[in-house]
């Protein structure tokens, strides 16, 4: 019997492994430890599982074997991690700077080529498809230093929004480059195949610009509910452009970096979706490339004599000095200072995700050697290590220059920013949720607080109770996205003043609420809940109603009425509204007068904000039915009204929830209450006010002389 379980052992354990649990149960290990270990000693996790690729593969220790299983693995990781790369690409920062963009895209791409080709072609001595192919490498870079700009708060300096642009145009000349190299290395470089290849281009785009998001814009919108739907939608779309792809003559990297680009749009940066394709990708797929690609690497080559160490050199020389030369052309260019060239350099300089891609297919297709893929390796290592201390010395001396962004002084703004958000009914939590993590601010360390308010009365306890059973529901949608959630559960005489005591207990900047439902007999003579609710507290406010899909929306109209801002919470709300754009990639009409329109571009101007602005001037506030000749069937609409006292205050503000759903009933709308400096109404002392009956009795009688107006 031992001697039977010491035979089955024996047999599991013998190298290469076979048993696919096993085998499967390694490579988890290796993706959970290498970069936890190699971290320490500043390794970047992308070089750890290939270094951890080449110990276990057949060139290693020889306990891995490339088969059937880890090939399909390694290739739906090269086809995530292109997908990804058109993906995670922000879209309003390139059209911001798409000129400039371009032109350094042409010096990052074409540099590396001129001075790496003669490089291969005549010191390395490769033919001359094996040196256009490793020169057009050169010209790839990723964005791996991004973090390191984004944590010193310099992201939105020009030279870092020029390089991310740049990286869109270099990439996809280089994919572009990769298919005719192919196509020229098979013999079939011919009049017929330039034929085909455009003929089948043009068509591959039609399809995965024209039709393609328009099928994902549907299917989101119909099947709304069905999250898990969702993310195997994203990867049919991924799969079948990657085939689509090579159908057209082009490689299926092509294919998968055109379909990020397609559903860039469609998948806010902070949603859950997003969260999901990020998270599964980095925690299977791409480490299982990365450790794939280890596998190949024949370490002895290097050891073999002084032409695989030289050929491995050059390649990191040649990658790291054409990138400095192509920073530094557009220094001069541009004017920039030497901070700034360095950012870009640091930015642009670093290579893995899209030289890896390049550089495999060539190996596939025996285009170029072992010699080059170990040299690539090498190369990978030394420039994200290069890329990163550059980026971070760099970062410095720009902040040191006074050109930090002034985003990070929001910072102190969206400070420790608390957003509260009162849930009454839990049809709408999910919507409410999903809004609230796309406005929140990625500077606050505190979770969004979800609050319920149950009433005071003898079976509070068991209220009480039952408010933190639905509640949890909220929190596992939350942790779909990633979005922490803190739980408040409170009681008290009535929701009004269960909220308003909630707010000033955490702290709340902005509370977000469903839009309110229709009053009853009761509440219309003592004073509406949303009334209540916004005389009894002085953090920004917005109702909200989202109940279409948000990716349906073309454009987001703003309605800034006269001297909206004066109002103390005008920066926040604005910083919410562009985020909101920014991450939906949508353009703003602002629909105000000249003075607040000076104020919104001074905010622009301050905050170095990159969406598409129009501004429509208007200044008859006192009608709101004039309002909606401007707007179209897909606009997100959003208001900023006034509580009472406040200088924008107007008297046809009164009842706005109720008029603004009437009016856009069938649009997605969001009406802001900017914050107000702190003060006291009798709702704060009592729990049926006065207040809200003599208001209206006021009301009722100023109606009466301007009903013409109305």
């Amino acid at each position: 019997m031992a001697k039977s379980i010491f035979d089955h052992l024996s047999d599991a354990f013998e190298t290469p492994l076979s048993n696919p649990v096993l085998i499967f149960a390694l490579i988890l290990f290796i993706i959970l430890l290498s970069p936890i270990l190699l971290r320490r000693i500043k390794i970047p996790g992308i070089i750890g599982l290939i270094l951890s690729g080449v110990v276990i593969g057949p060139y290693g220790f020889n306990l891995l074997e490339k088969s059937s299983a880890v090939d399909l693995f390694s290739t739906i990781g090269l086809l995530y991690i292109m997908f990804i790369a058109g993906l995670e690409l922000d879209m309003n920062e390139f059209r911001k700077t798409r000129h400039k963009s371009v032109l350094f895209g042409f010096f990052t791409f074409i540099i590396p080529i001129v001075i790496g080709y003669p490089v291969c072609r005549y010191i390395l001595e490769y033919d001359t498809l094996a040196s256009i192919m490793i020169s057009s490498m050169f010209a790839t870079h990723t964005l791996v230093a991004y973090p390191v700009v984004n944590s010193y708060g310099i992201s939105k300096n020009e030279a870092v929004a020029i390089t991310i642009g740049g990286t869109i145009l270099t990439d996809t000349a280089v994919l572009i480059i990769l298919a005719i190299i192919i196509g020229a290395s098979q013999g079939q470089l011919d009049q017929a195949f330039w034929t085909t290849l455009g003929v089948s281009f043009v068509v591959f785009l039609l399809i995965m610009f024209g039709i393609i998001p328009r099928i994902a814009k549907w299917f989101f919108q119909k099947v709304e509910g069905e999250k898990t739907a969702h993310y195997i939608f994203v990867l049919s779309v991924v799969f079948f452009a990657a085939f689509l792809a090579e159908i057209a003559g082009l490689e299926p990297i092509i294919g998968a970096f055109v379909a990020g680009l397609a559903l860039n749009k469609l998948i806010p940066h902070s949603s859950a979706l997003m969260n999901r394709i990020e998270f599964i990708g980095n925690a299977i797929f791409i480490p299982f490339f990365l450790i794939s690609v280890g596998m190949i690497v024949d370490v002895s080559v290097l050891l073999n004599g002084p032409m695989a160490l030289l050929i491995a050199a050059t390649l990191t020389i040649v990658a790291i000095f054409s990138k400095w030369i192509a920073a530094w052309f557009t220094q001069l260019t541009y004017g920039y200072s030497s901070a700034q060239r360095q950012v870009i350099f640091g930015l642009s300089s670093a290579h893995a995700a899209a030289t890896l891609a390049v550089i495999m297919v060539g190996f596939r297709y025996g285009i170029i050697d072992e010699n080059v893929l170990n040299g690539t390796i090498v190369l990978i290592l030394v420039t994200c290590i290069v890329a990163s201390l550059a980026t971070e010395s760099a970062s410095k001396k720009v902040i040191l220059a006074g050109d930090q962004d002034e985003i990070i002084s929001e910072k102190n703004v969206a400070r420790e920013e608390q957003l509260m958000l009162p849930i009454a009914n839990l049809n709408n939590m999910e919507s409410l949720l999903d809004f609230a993590t796309l406005i929140k601010s990625n500077y606050s360390p505190h979770p969004i607080a979800v609050l319920t308010v149950v009433p005071n009365n003898e079976m509070a306890e068991q209220n009480l109770q039952r408010a933190r059973k639905n509640l949890d529901s909220t929190a596992k949608y939350a942790s779909g996205s990633e979005t922490a959630v803190s739980i408040v559960a409170t009681i008290d005489h009535n929701i009004a003043s269960g909220i308003s005591r909630a707010a000033r207990e955490v702290g709340a900047d902005g509370i977000l609420l469903g839009w309110p439902s229709k009053p009853g007999i009761i509440e219309k003579m003592v004073g509406e809940k949303t009334e209540s609710i916004l005389n009894q507290t002085d953090a920004s406010l917005f109702m909200c109603h989202v109940d279409k899909p948000l990716i349906m929306q073309k454009r987001i109209v703003v309605f800034c009425p006269s001297l909206t801002e004066s109002a103390l919470g005008f920066d926040y709300c604005m910083e919410k509204i562009f985020r909101l754009s920014q991450e939906l990639t949508l353009p703003i009409l602002f629909v105000c007068d000249m003075r607040s329109k000076r104020a919104i571009n001074e905010y622009i101007a301050r905050n170095k904000n990159g969406t598409r602005l129009l501004f429509s001037n208007h200044t008859e506030w006192d009608n709101l039915a004039t309002l909606h000749q401007l707007v179209k069937d897909n606009d997100l609409i959003v208001f900023f009204s006034a509580r009472q006292g406040e200088v924008s205050y107007r008297h046809s503000f009164d009842g706005i929830p109720k008029k603004l759903g009437k009016v856009y009933a069938q649009h997605n709308r969001i009406l802001i209450f900017p914050s107000r400096r702190g003060g006291h109404s009798l709702d704060e002392y009592e729990d049926v006010s006065a207040a809200p009956i003599l208001q209206r009795i006021g009301r009722g009688i100023g109606n009466m002389f301007n009903k013409d107006k109305q």
